[in-house]
């Protein structure tokens, strides 16, 4: 089994809802085995543009799982999780239902067409770094370090629910 992280996040619609579905969908996919779930943090949206408070903001987390799945296969997982809840690719960094990112794969780097790893903003972004450190504090993200050491550096808001 293979290590994977992933981060998880929605602003529109019943958020709540949405995250602990798509969280029920990991858990009962094959050759996926849940490991741990994060608290959830709110934060404001980030657009393109930067902080947009104007847009509703997200709910934020991290989820752990140990898998067989290949890294591509595993994208292809949570891209069908994220149409099933109403997922819409039209802006980027849009308002969504569901936004389920591939962070991590046991420190595989990759970057093709489809996947980068590990991903290529996670180590700036405390949404993703507070949720990974509070269920795996000793993790380190390939390239970058420790996450304890990255989320210190990190000046995103998030506040815990």
């Amino acid at each position: 089994m293979t290590r994977a992280v992933i981060a998880f996040g929605a602003n529109l619609g019943d958020r709540e809802a949405t995250i602990a579905g798509a969280v029920r969908e990991l858990a009962a996919t094959d050759e996926l085995e849940l490991v741990a779930v994060s608290p959830v943090y709110e934060t404001p949206a980030i657009k393109d543009a930067g902080v947009d408070r104007d847009a509703p903001g997200y709910l934020n987390g991290v989820v752990i799982v140990d898998t067989q799945l290949d890294p591509h296969v595993l994208l292809d997982v949570l891209q069908r999780i994220e149409l099933e809840h109403g997922r819409v690719r039209e802006e980027h960094w849009g308002d969504r239902t569901l936004d389920l990112d591939l962070i991590d794969v046991a420190g595989v780097e990759l970057a093709d067409e489809r996947l980068v790893l590990p991903h290529p903003r996670a180590w700036q972004r405390a949404f993703v770094l507070q949720p990974w450190l509070d269920i795996e504090p000793d993790a380190a993200l390939t390239g970058r370090g420790p996450i304890a050491v990255l989320r210190s550096a990190a000046t995103d808001e998030v506040v815990r629910r």
